[in-house]
């Protein structure tokens, strides 16, 4: 039996919501704003800034948050960005300590790779469901909604490849890799509960 199930997604693929199914069926925890809000407690960072900079790059492309990030290699004290990091990883790993449950996003794949217990999902899923998911939930901006999720894509991808070295929503990451698009946000959630019983 997998006691934790990290899940990670395409800004739009309803990985929280399928995450919250999940650990509402299997009486699990479920941990993403929680995560949020006890990252602030510890770290004195506001929550809002956690969920900008928590699991998103601030930069366009890999090279600036390279730049961006870069003076943790030649000084002492380590960037902002290092020190939310390192303080979601712990926190992170406590949570997975603590018992079975349900992480949404942060690197939570990554950082808990070594543990036998863990079920790591990626959830995808066309950009057209994708586009009118983010439209139905979060309303209508001026930016048109595929250009903000591709926006939120690089900036996961790129804070990823940073923290992990690893590709962001490749295969060979995770454990299974479900298509929200293709089987319906319930269907996903009933697969992942499967294979964790």
């Amino acid at each position: 039996m997998k006691n934790i199930i990290t899940i990670s997604r395409e800004f739009g693929s309803g990985g929280r919501s399928i995450g919250k199914q999940v650990a509402e069926k299997l009486g699990y925890a479920f941990y993403d704003r929680e995560l949020v809000d006890e990252v602030a407690k510890r770290s004195g960072f506001a929550p809002e800034y956690i969920e900008e900079h928590g699991e998103y790059a601030n930069a366009r492309n890999s090279l600036l948050f390279y730049l961006a990030t870069a003076e943790r290699y030649s000084h002492d004290n380590l960037s902002m960005h290092d020190q939310l990091y390192i303080t979601q990883s712990k926190i992170i790993e406590e949570l997975a300590e603590k018992g079975k449950c349900v992480i949404v996003g942060r690197c939570a794949d990554y950082i808990l790779r070594d543990r036998k217990d863990c079920l790591h999902v990626f959830i995808c899923s066309d950009m057209a469901s994708r586009a009118r998911r983010i439209v139905e939930r979060y309303g209508q901006t001026q930016k048109a909604p595929e250009k903000r999720l591709a926006e939120k894509d690089q900036k996961r991808k790129v804070y990823y490849k940073n923290y992990t070295g690893r590709v962001w929503g490749q295969a060979q990451n995770y454990d299974i890799c479900l298509n929200s698009g293709a089987l319906g946000v319930d269907t996903c959630a009933d697969m992942i509960v499967q294979l964790c019983k």
